[in-house]
């Protein structure tokens, strides 16, 4: 090989290495895969950092009080994202991994999980209450069964797909810039047309320092960048 040729191979290797390392190092399912931080806010019981890292000892029978619980009228709408994200968790991917030993069937928890937000949606709306809470955790729930590759039984006729109920929701809450967000990371996997529009929404309404902002960051932007280079980064497609 020439001194020429060796010296071709080394530049296309340092491209493909500096190239893996601007790439974000999140992989996998978004909804599974990528915590979401919500700081010291309280959700269902965690043992580290990984996105799988269940307590061993967590009696599944109580998971979807659990989860209930913690879904109340004020919690925040990214702690509702990692509350549900850690409930998929348990309920349908902690099934599959072999070093978990529990002792229900995490299948019919995952189906009263879903069916128990199903009936938050359709009390909301027999009471004519504000249902936008509802839909979004129901529907955001149902993305992550998907991208976790579970389908639910659960009945659900006329708001059956996740990412239309969370859609629903945030017109109903006056476009939150979380909820956008959340529509983000559901329309990235699959990627949908929407996809572009709700990360938009979501990174002009995000605040400097925020959550929200820590979040989209990590979520969409490269090792090092802040809320303001990824602001001009994502302007730079749309323009």
């Amino acid at each position: 090989m020439t001194r020429k040729m060796l010296r071709s191979l080394s530049i296309v290797a340092a491209l493909l290495l500096t190239a893996a390392v601007q790439q974000p190092a999140l992989a996998g399912p978004p909804l599974i895969c990528h915590p979401i931080e919500i700081g010291n806010a309280k959700s269902l019981a965690w043992s580290g950092p990984n996105w799988r890292d269940v307590k061993k000892d967590y009696d599944l029978n109580n998971l979807v009080a659990d989860t209930l619980a913690l879904l109340q009228p004020e919690t925040p709408v990214l702690e509702r994202m990692e509350t549900l994200r850690r409930a998929t968790v348990y309920a349908v991917w902690a099934k599959r991994d072999n070093e978990v030993g529990f002792t229900v069937k995490s299948n019919a928890v995952a189906e009263q999980l879903q069916a128990k937000l199903m009936e938050r949606v359709r009390e909301a709306f027999r009471v004519n209450r504000n249902a936008s809470l509802a839909l979004f955790d129901a529907g955001y729930l149902d993305a992550c069964y998907k991208q976790a590759g579970y389908k639910s039984n659960v009945n659900t006729p006329s708001l059956a797909e996740g990412y239309a109920m969370v859609r629903k929701g945030s017109a109903h809450m006056g476009n939150s810039p979380e909820i956008e967000f959340a529509l983000a990371i559901i329309s990235e996997h699959p990627r949908q047309t929407s996809h572009q529009e709700h990360l938009q929404k979501a990174i002009a309404g995000a605040k400097d320092g925020s959550l929200l902002a820590i979040n989209l960051v990590k979520h969409f932007g490269k090792p090092g960048q802040n809320l303001t280079s990824l602001r001009a980064q994502v302007a730079s497609v749309r323009n």
